[in-house]
């Protein structure tokens, strides 16, 4: 909340608006709350909180009103009623988070942002990019880190350093425990209440709250000072002075147990005012209980800042230092000696860091440490866990600056614990090389194949295969292969009888470290080969070769035939292989067919058996075909899609199963989309490249947005009138017939004074309609106009034509320069339903 409060107020400051305050300082901490709530952005709060006059001033006047009550929080201690101990109620607003010190503070955080910064514009406000710092500002990140426009504390904001973020962790408050029993070493002080239960001889309990002076007031003893003693000195003291009021509480022969005994407890306990200073997020004075220690302060001080110290932490008492704290051993070890109880009026000083030492490379928590005086390597390599497990441990290298330039130092293993390091320094530790110093491996024809550990019981060829369990039965013995690794790490390979090896009748070979050992199979000494299915099958593709290996075979290993799959043609092709040959021939294979019933061969050699690499061919039938739609919209009695039933179905067979066209429809504005396939999709690709160069200086092809469907000029009046004519398109499949209702309309575009679309008017001429326009344009390019209509088509005629123009078509006046932005512009303006891709090439040729 108050990260988000002072980031509103920051964009505040840049605004100066000459208008009365109108809003109360309670107002605008409300409204924030309210305007978040809302989900409204920071900047448009901002804004808006300007225009209702919030100024410098009025954040000035809130940090003076709620400035005392951001770094602290104060109450008086009321008496317990039960013995359970609680903290007093200012002490549970800072431990719980109370609302109304959170708005507080935040206001405060507010008011001091403000403070800070300067109006960069009269009436504006100057929004900082990402990452740009003006002198003086404050920069907010997108999760409202603080970013300072000191380059150096930039720079210590990115570091991951280990620890720092100790007590910025919700989870780990370092709370004290307020239900504990009463150390026998807390001071008392005023605020705190004691419980004297009295047992025995005699039975009471006498429950008070020491006062700001250090009394105590019992009931027929008067005053007694408690100030500063321990419960142990207290309770000694106590039963002195209550002996003169109760009999028997104070025997003072050690050996006789007194008629009536004492014993001094808490109940509530005071608070405390501690005050943190040095590097911390919040420095200040805070109201914390009496049990509180040094790490609950520094939790409560938003914990140590960039430049602050985790390493040397001072707790001064009454002008001494009285403990140093050291966070790193808590953290690694546990040790809490540190940490004390704070006493009222302590302060805990942060000192910024002596030595911050970054180790990156293979350690288990690279990042940067804090370093004492005269810390080593050992001790950083401590801090970050040790080595990882592929760590090269011989030496690490270390990066210090000298004050002039940078220094590189090798540290060997025996330096680590006497090589200190300095402030700034970086230790990189390597990796270790990707080798290995002991490793023999088998491949091949072997049981266990693998790498193996080369020792004394196993440095020899036999040995290695009898690791591996021996070789199996196809093992090729008398060629295996050694592939060696010679000291320059350059490769040989040794041949290995391996046989006469095994059987003793040749010399064992002695092994080295890299050697590999390859045992082949007789099979990889000959080519196997595969089979090959194409065609109507479910899995076409390669298979491996086997002997015997039918047509039936295979077709069942590729998954069977296909619904379309032809039962009377099934072809073999068949490599001619000749080893002895010596001349060249004129057949370059064989071919062979063959007819199938229920998946055996019934016409052909019923004892054919494939060879490798032979290549089994399933024709498709010639009489299968997929279902094929075509799709009419529009002025028919029926729309919809149609399944195309034969080879040549033209546009009038399908307007006459939809129904016919209806009394509404146009017929000469109708239009056919089709679907390109890949080669008309490659040729309208070539059109639009030949159009492109044809006009200097063309825009690219890719703003041109190339699509797979074009429209087909069509004349459906003639089609239906002539069923069967040039005029009546044979049809394809996913084919879409648009038949529209009457556009009684000519839409006129380009370059003419005011483009305008107007009513048709029969036998009226192109320059009729144009004049309807306003006019051509001085730009414009008047003998090269031209018409589009809608079913597509595209025309070129006099402006005195009166039979060019029709309903619903559109005329275009293009720009006399033939340049890239003429071209685009004729593009833009042509607004039918005609295609791009079946346009372009007569635009391009249209406007030369």
């Amino acid at each position: 909340m108050k990260k988000v409060l002072s980031l509103i107020i920051c964009a505040l400051l840049s605004l100066s608006v000459a208008v009365a305050q109108s809003m109360t300082d309670k107002q605008v901490v409300e409204y924030i709350q309210s305007a978040m709530a809302q989900g409204k952005s920071q900047k448009q709060i901002a804004t808006e909180l300007a225009v209702r006059g919030v100024s410098r001033e009025q954040a000035a006047r809130i940090q003076q009103q709620y400035g005392s009550q951001s770094g602290s929080t104060t109450g008086t201690a009321a008496v317990s009623k039960n013995r359970l101990r609680r903290a007093t109620d200012d002490q549970q607003a800072v431990e719980q988070g109370d609302e109304q010190q959170t708005q507080q503070s935040a206001a405060a955080q507010v008011a001091q942002t403000v403070a800070q910064q300067t109006p960069t514009m009269e009436g504006q406000m100057e929004i900082l990019p990402q990452g740009e710092f003006a002198d003086g500002e404050i920069v907010f990140t997108d999760d409202n880190t603080i970013l300072y426009q000191d380059e150096e504390y930039r720079k210590v904001e990115q570091k991951p350093i280990f620890g720092r973020d100790i007590f910025n962790t919700k989870s780990l408050t370092f709370a004290p425990n307020q239900n504990i029993a009463t150390p026998a070493n807390y001071k008392l002080g005023p605020g705190d209440e004691v419980i004297i239960d009295i047992w025995g001889a005699n039975q009471t309990t006498i429950s008070q709250v020491i006062s700001p002076d250090g009394y105590i007031s019992v009931e027929n003893l008067g005053l007694v000072s408690l100030n500063n003693m321990s419960i142990a000195e207290a309770e000694k003291y106590l039963r002195k002075r209550l002996s003169a009021i109760y009999a028997s509480v104070d025997d003072q022969e050690e050996e006789v147990r007194p008629a009536s005994q004492i014993k001094v407890t808490l109940g509530q306990i005071r608070t405390i005012k501690i005050h943190v200073m040095g590097e911390v997020v919040k420095a200040g004075t805070y109201s914390l209980s009496s049990f509180s220690t040094a790490f609950y302060a520094l939790y409560h001080a938003g914990g140590v800042s960039n430049l602050g110290s985790l390493r040397n932490i001072s707790v001064v008492r009454n002008g001494k230092e009285v403990a140093v704290v050291d966070v790193y051993d808590f953290i690694l070890k546990g040790k809490s000696d540190g940490n004390i109880s704070l006493q009222d009026g302590d302060a805990i000083i942060v000192p910024p860091y002596q030595s911050l030492v970054e180790v990156a490379g293979n350690v288990k928590r690279p990042m940067f440490y804090e370093l004492k005086d005269g810390e080593t390597i050992d001790s950083l390599l401590g801090y970050a866990g040790d080595f990882t497990g592929d760590a090269y441990r011989k030496s690490v290298t270390v990066t210090r600056k000298n004050g002039r330039e940078y220094q590189i130092h090798t540290i060997d293993d025996n330096q680590y614990p006497s090589f200190a390091l300095v402030d700034g320094d970086k230790v990189d530790v390597g990796q270790m090389i990707n080798r290995f110093e002991n490793r023999v491996e088998i491949k091949g024809a072997v049981y266990r194949e693998g790498p193996y550990q080369l020792s004394d019981n196993l440095n020899t060829v036999s040995k290695l295969v009898g690791k591996a369990e021996g070789v199996m039965d196809d093992a090729f013995l008398a060629h295996a292969v050694l592939h060696r690794e010679r000291p320059d790490l350059t490769l040989e390979i040794i041949q290995v009888d391996l046989g006469n090896i095994l059987n003793g009748s040749k010399p064992d070979i002695e092994l080295q470290k890299n050697d590999v050992l390859y045992v082949p199979s007789i099979h990889d000494l000959k080519d196997l080969g595969t089979v090959y299915v194409l065609g109507e099958v479910a899995r076409p593709g390669s298979f491996p070769y086997a002997e015997n290996a039918t047509i039936e075979d295979m077709i069942i290993l590729a998954g069977g035939l296909l619904e379309s799959a032809s039962a009377v043609r099934v072809d073999v092709s068949r490599r001619l292989v000749d080893r002895k040959s010596t001349e060249a021939q004129e057949s370059i294979g064989e071919h062979f067919s063959f007819a199938l019933k229920d998946g055996f061969i019934v016409d052909g050699d019923k004892s054919f058996v494939l060879q490798p690499y032979d290549q089994i061919f399933v024709r498709r039938s010639p009489v299968y075909h997929e279902q094929s739609k075509v799709t009419v919209t529009g002025e028919v009695l029926y729309s919809g899609q149609y399944s195309l039933t034969k080879k040549a179905e033209r546009l009038s067979d399908l307007v006459s199963r939809a129904g016919g066209i209806t009394q509404f429809a146009y017929p000469k504005g109708a239009r056919l989309i089709r679907h390109m396939n890949d080669d008309e999709f490659e040729r309208a690709r070539s059109v639009v490249d030949l159009a492109r160069r044809n006009v200097k200086d063309s825009i690219d092809i890719r703003s041109l947005k190339l699509t797979k469907k074009f429209s087909i000029g069509i004349d459906l009046e003639k089609a239906i009138a002539n069923p069967g004519s040039d005029a009546d398109v044979v049809l394809r499949a996913d084919d879409e017939l648009i038949i529209p209702e009457l556009n009684n309309t000519v839409r006129i575009s380009g370059f003419v004074m005011y483009p305008n679309t107007v009513s048709f008017a029969d036998n009226k001429t192109m320059k009729y309609y144009i004049e309807q326009a306003g006019g051509f344009s001085q730009r414009a390019k008047r003998k090269k106009t031209y018409v589009i209509y809608m079913n597509g088509q595209i025309k070129r005629g006099r402006l005195n034509s009166t039979s060019l123009i029709e309903p619903g078509c559109e005329i275009v006046v293009p720009m006399k320069e033939k340049n890239a932005a003429a071209l685009q512009n004729i593009l833009s303006i042509a607004t039918t339903s005609a295609s791009l891709a079946t346009m372009i090439a007569s635009i391009a040729n249209i406007i030369k």
